[in-house]
């Protein structure tokens, strides 16, 4: 499995480009700004990018959305609670941040469905808490999981922007949890982590 991550954006998002190594079909993650950088990666690694895909609607994961989608003509895919967040700047204006509009997504990514790249499989959990629409993308062939801004490294996502629910976010991070401890956690923000390690050290849960 190919994964190759871009800090982009005002935010330093964590945008993740993934794809098969055999057959080369692959999907941008959360194309958060920099839209040429991460073109350019795509063209470098070789990929033909069949998604592009919002593992939720604000801002800082969206702001790419319009260039990466006209230069690759790939789907653009998101949970259906956060669809309307794309064409509605995704929250930019509650930080001051002229967003850009999205298109609207193309299709819907809800529980248990699987978005396929070649021979990679990745299955959509739902894991509401930071934003109504959330979404992880789990491998278990691979044991990696891109998260958003779910579960971090030693840390957890916001609840307090509209939408959030710090009960539901826990709820959906216990989730999170139950997947084997060598699952490699790709988050939305920071440094990748392991299950295990966010099991035993993460002070949100560690402790409990």
């Amino acid at each position: 499995m190919i994964v190759k991550m871009l800090r982009v954006g005002l935010l330093q998002t964590n945008c993740y480009i993934v794809g098969c190594e055999d057959t080369k079909e692959g999907a941008i993650i959360d194309p958060g700004g920099d839209a040429k950088r991460i073109l350019a990666e795509v063209k470098r690694l070789g990929l033909k990018i069949k998604y592009v895909i919002n593992t939720h609607g604000h801002f800082d994961h969206t702001l790419a959305n319009k260039e990466v989608v006209k230069a690759t003509g790939a789907s653009l895919a998101i949970h259906s609670a956060d669809a309307p967040l794309l064409t509605k700047g995704g929250g930019a204006l509650l930080f001051g941040v002229l967003g850009k509009a999205s298109p609207p997504a193309d299709t819907s990514l809800d529980e248990g469905e699987v978005v396929t790249l070649g021979k990679i499989e990745l299955k959509v959990l739902h894991t509401p808490g930071h934003s109504p629409g959330s979404i992880s993308l789990y491998s278990q062939e691979e044991s990696v999981l891109f998260d958003g801004d779910v579960l971090f490294n030693m840390g957890v996502g916001r609840s307090d922007l509209p939408g959030g629910n710090y009960s539901v976010l826990m709820d959906s991070i216990r989730k999170l949890l139950a997947l084997p401890d060598e699952t490699t956690v790709y988050p939305g923000h920071g440094p990748a982590t392991t299950i295990g390690n966010e099991r035993r050290s993460n002070p949100f849960f560690s402790q409990r």
